[in-house]
Parts: structure tokens; sequence; C-alpha cells
């Protein structure tokens, strides 16, 4: 069934400072969609809005989750969660005192993902050998790229249908950060999911999107309808390769 997100005139910030400035995009059933924007342009406040955990000033946020829309605009983000909608935040954000194996089971809380948790377990490991390894070690003492390993299978446990991926590239080296791409590719194809991806690190970014918008100062500024029509814009060209 279908699974998508469509964001409409949306206004979102912190008290007085006015980040996101009448934000539209969508995301259809099945579809990579890549948000680029340098730091600062309002990709984690998109991300946070979707996820009910910054409130927008005004414009709706809907979703369709196997064929049922919801509005989010006003839920909280365990409700979210629970309709089937999982967010990979920026800066990974584990529980670094508690094990591989711990960090992932608490992934696994929603009624829908307890059911399939034994067999999201062992596809996690399946996809991330390294983790299988260190389970039993602490998240905190892992290496960052292994905590965004951790952190993407962390996010399957909880059974997603549309899943969110803000910055996985930061804080990488150049061949983990390929390969985090083309897990995030790998997991979206397995499971067929629906995927929002936030990123700055255009090249990596349009490997495995279908299309994707480019956020300038809060406002999406160009929508290009396919990786070509991404590589071709003057204004990528402009921001990220410095034509």
């Amino acid at each position: 069934m279908a699974n998508s997100i469509t964001v409409e005139n949306l206004c979102a910030g912190y008290g007085a400072v006015q980040v996101l400035d009448g934000i539209s995009l969508s995301v259809n059933d099945g579809e990579t969609v890549t948000l680029l924007g340098t730091n600062g342009n309002g990709k984690s406040t998109l991300m946070k809005c979707i996820m009910g955990i910054v409130h927008p000033s005004s414009g709706s946020v809907r979703a369709v989750i196997d064929g049922a829309e919801y509005d989010l605009v006003g839920r909280a983000p365990e409700e979210i969660v629970e309709l089937g909608i999982s967010l990979v935040p920026e800066g990974r954000r584990l529980f670094p005192r508690l094990s591989v194996e711990e960090n992932l089971l608490l992934g696994a809380y929603r009624k829908t993902a307890r059911k399939a948790m034994a067999k999201n377990l062992e596809f996690s490991y399946a996809t991330f050998p390294r983790l299988a390894e260190r389970r039993r070690q602490l998240a905190g003492s892992m290496s960052g790229g292994e905590q965004q390993m951790l952190t993407l299978a962390r996010a399957l446990m909880t059974a997603p249908k549309i899943l969110l991926v803000d910055e996985p590239s930061v804080g990488l080296a150049p061949i983990l950060v390929i390969h985090t791409i083309d897990k995030i590719r790998e997991l979206k194809e397995s499971y067929r999911l629906t995927v929002l991806m936030a990123e700055q690190n255009f090249n990596q970014a349009i490997r495995i999107a279908d299309r994707g918008y480019v956020i300038v100062h809060g406002r999406i500024e160009y929508q290009g309808g396919s990786r070509e029509d991404l590589s071709n814009n003057e204004l990528i060209h402009k921001l990220y390769m410095g034509l």
C-alpha cells in the first residue's frame, strides 16, 4: 500500500527566529528524495517538524501510511513513530552506555515492530556484520562509522514505512560516507521504504536519489525532477561546485 509525505506552505522556527518560510515538498510512495542544502538552511528543522519535535507556526504535514492519510501537525513524536515513520537523526543520538544490541532492541518498542523484532534484528546483523561482532560492546565506545551503522539499524528496528535520514555523512571519512549511502539504498530496496534524506554531500546524495529539492535560507529554491536535473542545475553548480 502507498506510503508518502506531503508538506505544504510550512513555516517554523525557534522563538522569534523563523527558519522555514513556506516550505512545500512531497515524497511519493517508494521514492528516495534528497533535500540538499548547506548547514544552517533548515534541513534538520524540517525533519523535526515532520517528526513532531518542532511545532510549525503554519502550514501542513500529511502522511499516507498503508493507504490511510494522517495529519501529523500536533501529534507527539511517539505517535508519529507508531504510525510507521522513523528518523535517523543528525549526530546519531545513541545511548552510549548501552550495548549495541540494547540500542537495537530499544528501537523496536512500537507494537508493530515488536512482532518483527527477531526478524529485524537478524536482518540488521546480516546487513551490518560489524554490529553482530560487537553486539555486547557499549555504543559510546564505537567509531563514528560504526555508530552510524547502529543508528541506521536502530531505525530499521522500528519497522518503518517511511524513513527520514538527517545528514548521514556528517563526521564520516569519505569511504564511510560511500558505504553509509549504499546501505541506505540497500535498506530502502529490501524493505520497500519511502525515503526523505537531508544531505549536504551533493555527489553522494544524488547517487541514490530519484529526485530532490534545494533549500536555501528556509525556502525551496529549486526542485529537480531527476538526478540529471539536479546535476545540470546552475544553482547547485554555484552552491556545491563553485562554478
